[in-house]
C-alpha cells in the first residue's frame, strides 16, 4: 500500500491549520468574558454541598444518609432539566437559557432563608433542587456556547480555558465553607446533654442552622446580577450559534444518536464518575493511609483542587502542540497507572499518587464535551444536554464505591475510578472522531 505525497501534504496542513485556529474570534470576546465566569460560580454551590451534609448532621442530628439527600437534590435536578434546557435554548437561543439558569440559581439560594427559619430540613433539599435546576441549564448552555463560539478546530482548547475558572470555584467554595459555615464549635457528650437539661440546646442548633444563610444569599444575589448582565450583553444571533465562525449558511441537518456522540456521553458518565468518586474519598483515603487527621488531609484536597486548576489553564497551550484526542488518551493512562499505585501501595506514596490525578482529570470534562458535539449540527444544544445529563455518574459510580468500600476496603474502592479512566482512553482513542474527522 503506498500513500501518495499530495495525501500527506493535504494531512499536514489540516494538522496546521487546527492548531493556528483562532481561539476567540473578532467580535466575540465580549460573550466569552461575560460566560466564562459562570464556569466559576456553579462551582461554588456544587462544592459547598459537601460542608452543607457536614453541618446539618450536627445541626438537624441526623445521619450521614440523611443528610447526604441534600446531594441527591443537586444531582436530581441536573438530570431532570438537562433536556428542557437544551429543548429551550435550542428555540429561544443561549442567552434565554442561561439567563433562566442563573435565575433558578439564585432564587434556590435565596431559599435558603426562610428554610433556616423555618428548620424544615426537606425545605433545604428542596433549594438544593432547584439550584441544581439552575445548574444543569448553565452546564448544558455555557459549555456549547463556549464550544461553539469560534472554529471548530479550536473547540477543544477554547472549552479548557473557560473550564479552568470551575476549579478556582471549588478551591473558592472550600475557603468559604471553612470560614464561614463551619463555627469550630464541638461539645462533648457531657456539655450536650448540661445544654439540653439547662434548654439551650435547641437554639444553639438552630444558630449553627443560620450560618449558612449568609452565604447563600451572597452567593444568590450574585447569581442576579450576573444575569442581568447576560441579559444586557449582545450574543451571536440565534440562528447562528451552533455554526463555527468558517462554516457558511445554516446548521446542517444531522441524526443525534452518531457513534462519536453515543460514545462521547457514555465516557462523560465514566468520567464524572470517576472525579466525584475520586474527591468524595480522598480525604478518608489519606487519614487510613497515612494516619493524618482531617485537617491536614483537608488541605491535601484543597491541594488536588489546585492541580486541577493547574492542568485547566495549561491545557488550553498545549492544545495548540498536541492533539486534544491525542492528550486525553495519554492523560487518561496516566491516571490509570496513578490509581493502581493508590490501591497496591496505600501510604504517603499511594495519597500523593491519588493527589496527582486530578492534574490529569483537569481536561477530561471539557475534551469529551468538545470531541462529543463535533458535527452535531442542529442537534448541538440537544446533545449538550444529553452530555450534561451524564453528570449523574457522579451519584452512581459513588455509590458503587461506597459498597465496594464496605465489602473490600478503600483501597480496593478506587478500582473503579482506574477502570472508568481506561475506558476514557479507549474512548479517546478508537470512539471520539468525529464524522467530519475521517
Amino acid at each position: 500500500m503506498s500513500i501518495s505525497t499530495g495525501s500527506i501534504r493535504t494531512n499536514q496542513a489540516e494538522f496546521e491549520d487546527d492548531f493556528e485556529a483562532p481561539l476567540i474570534p473578532h467580535g466575540r470576546l465580549i460573550p466569552f468574558l461575560v460566560v466564562t465566569p459562570l464556569f466559576f460560580l456553579w462551582a461554588i454551590p456544587n462544592n459547598l454541598t459537601d460542608f452543607l451534609i457536614r453541618q446539618f448532621m450536627k445541626s438537624f442530628e441526623i445521619n450521614r444518609s440523611g443528610a447526604a439527600q441534600l446531594q441527591i437534590g443537586i444531582f436530581v435536578g441536573y438530570f431532570l432539566m438537562a433536556i428542557p434546557a437544551g429543548q429551550l435554548m435550542r428555540y429561544f437561543g443561549y442567552k434565554t437559557g442561561l439567563v433562566t439558569g442563573l435565575i433558578l440559581m439564585g432564587s434556590g439560594c435565596w431559599l435558603f432563608w426562610p428554610a433556616a427559619h423555618a428548620e424544615v430540613y426537606l425545605f433545604f433539599v428542596a433549594a438544593q433542587f432547584v439550584i441544581g435546576c439552575g445548574l444543569s441549564f448553565l452546564e448544558t448552555g455555557a459549555n456549547s456556547f463556549i464550544a461553539q463560539l469560534g472554529p471548530t478546530a479550536s473547540s477543544e482548547r477554547r472549552l479548557n480555558l473557560s473550564q479552568a475558572f470551575n476549579p478556582l470555584g471549588s478551591i473558592t467554595a472550600g475557603l468559604v465553607g471553612t470560614v464561614f459555615i463551619f463555627s469550630g464549635v464541638e461539645f462533648t457528650g457531657a456539655e450536650t446533654a448540661a445544654k439540653r437539661a439547662a434548654g439551650t440546646m435547641q437554639a444553639y442548633l438552630h444558630s449553627e442552622t443560620l450560618r449558612v444563610v449568609p452565604t447563600y444569599l451572597v452567593l444568590g444575589s450574585l447569581a442576579f446580577l450576573w444575569a442581568f448582565m447576560v441579559l444586557m450583553t449582545k450574543f451571536p444571533d440565534a440562528a447562528k450559534e451552533d455554526v463555527s465562525r468558517e462554516d457558511a449558511g445554516p446548521a446542517k441537518h444531522v441524526r443525534l444518536f452518531q457513534r462519536h456522540f453515543v460514545l462521547a456521553v457514555l465516557a462523560q458518565f465514566l468520567y464524572v464518575g470517576a472525579q466525584v468518586g475520586t474527591w468524595s474519598y480522598f480525604i478518608l483515603y489519606v487519614r487510613s493511609a497515612t494516619g493524618v487527621g482531617d485537617k491536614t488531609a483537608g488541605y491535601m484536597l484543597t491541594g488536588t483542587l489546585a492541580a486541577f486548576a493547574v492542568g485547566r489553564f495549561s491545557s488550553a497551550w498545549l492544545m495548540k502542540h498536541f492533539h486534544a484526542r491525542t492528550m486525553l488518551g495519554f492523560y487518561s493512562v496516566v491516571n490509570v497507572a496513578l490509581g493502581l499505585f493508590a490501591v497496591l501501595r496505600p501510604g504517603w506514596v499511594g495519597a500523593m499518587c491519588l493527589l496527582t490525578t486530578s492534574l490529569f482529570m483537569s481536561i477530561m470534562f471539557p475534551t469529551i464535551f468538545a470531541l462529543g458535539l463535533k458535527g452535531m449540527g442542529d442537534k448541538t444544544k440537544t446533545a449538550g444536554s444529553l452530555l450534561v445529563m451524564a453528570i449523574l455518574g457522579g451519584a452512581a459510580l459513588t455509590k458503587v464505591m461506597g459498597v465496594l468500600a464496605d465489602a473490600s476496603g478503600l483501597q480496593a474502592a478506587y478500582l473503579v475510578p482506574v477502570v472508568c479512566f481506561a475506558a476514557v482512553a479507549l474512548y479517546a482513542w478508537f470512539g471520539g472522531e468525529a464524522p467530519a474527522e475521517r
